[in-house]
């Protein structure tokens, strides 16, 4: 990027399969927001991009940056309960062609799963897929109608720098083992 130019904000969108309480879903509250679109049917979902899934093994790293930020693809979030995440994975990825991609470790600051690695709202997963993609401010706009919100980047803080920073996804997926206690075995660079 040439120095003086203003990023472009990262189109976001999330596809909501209705398996909650839309009083307390993150995607539904962003949405009303305005800072994402949210879909109720998978024919509406952008045609290029990114699509947030946590089973896929692939991480999102800085090879795909470019899809969302120089061939303008759109983030797609993935809402769906945790305890349905494989059906509602396998019926979402059938009807899409969005590149798959999961986040490396995180921990979650929503009050649900508080403290928890990996267990991230959509609100957190799409705001760690834009800090990683250098985009800080539209970021932290995600999670602002959250109480809890800025607690997910102070959890965070230096992962998201690190997975930021990172040139590769295989350096990417390896730093998660500076910040947490994982078994290697357990986690792939699955380019």
């Amino acid at each position: 990027m040439i120095r003086g130019d203003v990023l472009k904000p990262i189109a976001v969108h999330a596809i909501w399969l209705a398996q909650d309480d839309p009083k307390k879903n993150t995607a539904v509250l962003s949405s009303k927001r305005g800072d994402l679109k949210l879909h109720k049917n998978l024919r509406t979902l952008p045609r290029k991009g990114i699509i947030l899934e946590p089973l896929c093994g692939k991480v999102f790293g800085p090879e795909d940056h470019g899809l969302l930020t120089v061939q303008y693809g759109s983030l797609v979030g993935l809402d769906c309960s945790w305890a349905q995440i494989e059906s509602s994975v396998e019926t979402v990825m059938k009807r899409t062609r969005l590149q798959p991609r999961m986040l490396p470790l995180l921990l979650a600051a929503n009050p649900v799963n508080w403290g928890k690695p990996g267990r991230l709202t959509t609100a957190e997963a799409l705001a760690a897929a834009l800090y990683m993609a250098g985009r800080g401010d539209q970021a932290r706009d995600i999670l602002g109608a959250f109480r809890w919100g800025t607690r997910f980047f102070e959890l965070n803080q230096e992962p998201l720098d690190a997975y930021a920073t990172a040139k590769t996804s295989e350096e990417l997926v390896n730093l998660q083992f500076d910040f947490f206690d994982i078994d290697r075995d357990l986690v792939g660079a699955d380019d």
